[in-house]
């Protein structure tokens, strides 16, 4: 079934503290282009650059994700991203005047809150979709984290954490459907353990600090005048234990198990930045920024790969030709044994596919080389061209002739050799202006690359 993409039906805006800067940040999220993506934009700086959500911008993950290029830099981008996917959503830009997403409660809430009052509108292009079509794995052994990849029709995780405490021990997370993301995991908030906050109030690192916007862990013994102190240095009412659970009685647990859907929040932001929505399931075994923005690059990297696959053309010798070499002859005036070209699979609007079948009594090989037969690389480049020609001429009424008057970034791969099918693809990268049109043409045996060019012919009336 096609699923289109989507953005905002129209912009809002959060504002509020950085966790770790203490600064006042502003927010406005706005509808985007289809293909657009998600893309942050520092309006506080000049030239008002912007960071792709892009696996390959992270460039630190101790406190949080943060992404920067060519000097700007973003922090704390988990969870706004996680309710941009949890919504549902493909492109968005959001425009921020500081250097830290704002932590606002802790978790997607905030974000899912405004993006349900604003809209989301469906856009025309389709969403293309990374599925996941063999087990992938990234493990980290310095700390023990582990995310799988596993085939499957939806996006879904499982998410387990485990910690020396006697508080929170292990914990696990399921989300089997992502539209379950708003109800099940956004209210999730991110959680602390007293020892973690002590160390960072003790090296500045959360002036933007609150205790309601965090699951405070206790599990060591701390005097009720220590917490006082704690609480103090907060500005916040002073707080005790809940023996119970081993937290801080300032909130409630959503969820019993609500640190590990919070990691699985966290998966899910970071997830992300691989730049297209999954198809599979998702495994994290003690999950963190760092073990998921490298997963988060394995992923792109296969998104890259299938989206290469995508440009490979598919040949089955079953399937009538659209032209035949009979038909081919009545186009192009090459005869044996410089007819390059058996058949023609498929003309579209902007790119033509054409196939030839290298044997050993290809003449050439009489002399290229006789105790190896090499298919000559001029060759390749020659039975390219006729391909392009066969797109240009193949509409005409008129008799016409093409000559090539230009080739340029010619780059072989992979020797041909007898036994292979040749498969054939070029594309017209500019529309056909004054009697010249522009190609780019890529050589394949099955799906490697074995040779590629781009053509400039100029067309002649006969």
């Amino acid at each position: 079934m096609t699923v289109k993409q989507k953005t905002l039906a129209r912009e809002f805006t959060l504002s509020g503290k950085g966790l770790h800067t203490g600064v006042l940040v502003n927010m406005t999220f706005k509808p985007a282009p289809e293909n657009h993506g998600f893309k942050f934009q520092r309006i506080d700086l000049d030239n008002q650059p912007i960071l792709e959500a892009d696996a390959s911008l992270v460039i630190d993950t101790s406190r949080g994700t943060v992404i920067g290029k060519n000097g700007a830099r973003l922090s704390t981008i988990e969870h706004s991203l996680a309710a941009l996917t949890g919504m549902d959503l493909d492109n968005v830009l959001i425009e921020i005047d500081n250097e830290e997403v704002p932590i606002l409660d802790g978790s997607s809430k905030p974000f899912v809150e405004a993006i349900e009052e604003a809209g989301v509108v469906e856009q025309d292009a389709e969403r293309e979709f990374l599925e996941i079509t063999e087990r992938m794995i990234y493990r980290d052994p310095e700390n023990g984290s582990e995310i799988i990849a596993l085939p499957d029709d939806e996006y879904s995780l499982n998410v387990m954490i485990s910690f020396d405490s006697r508080v929170l021990n292990n914990q696990f997370a399921v989300l089997d459907d992502l539209a379950d993301f708003k109800n099940e995991v956004a209210a999730c908030r991110t959680f602390v353990f007293v020892r973690e906050l002590e160390f960072l109030l003790q090296n500045n690192l959360v002036k933007g600090g609150d205790l309601d916007n965090a699951i405070v862990i206790m599990d060591k013994e701390i005097s009720q005048t220590e917490l006082d102190r704690l609480a103090d240095l907060f500005d916040h009412e002073h707080v005790a234990v809940k023996k119970e659970h081993g937290i801080l009685n300032n909130l409630d647990l959503q969820f019993d198990n609500e640190c590990a859907r919070h990691k699985l929040l966290d998966v899910v932001g970071d997830l992300s930045l691989a730049g297209m929505r999954i198809k599979g399931r998702i495994i994290a075994t003690k999950p963190g920024h760092k073990t998921n923005t490298e997963f988060a690059k394995l992923l792109k990297k296969e998104v890259f790969k299938q989206k290469s696959k995508k440009d490979i053309p598919s040949y089955n010798p079953r399937v009538e030709p659209v032209l035949d070499v009979n038909e081919i002859k009545t186009f192009l005036p090459h005869r044996f044994p410089f007819l390059l070209i058996d058949k023609i699979t498929e003309i579209k609007d902007d790119y033509i596919v054409g196939v030839k079948n290298v044997t050993v009594n290809e003449p050439f090989f009489q002399g290229h080389f006789p105790e190896e037969p090499v298919m000559p690389g001029v060759l390749l480049i020659e039975a390219m061209a006729q391909c392009g020609g066969l797109y240009v001429l193949h509409s005409r009424t008129e008799k016409y002739s093409t000559y090539f008057i230009r080739i340029d970034n010619v780059k072989f791969r992979r020797k041909v050799v007898p036994g292979d099918t040749l498969v054939f693809k070029i594309v017209l990268t500019s529309p056909i202006r004054r009697g010249i049109a522009n190609m780019k043409g890529s050589c394949y045996v099955g799906e490697t690359l074995v040779a590629e060019g781009e053509f400039m012919a100029q067309i002649v009336k006969a």
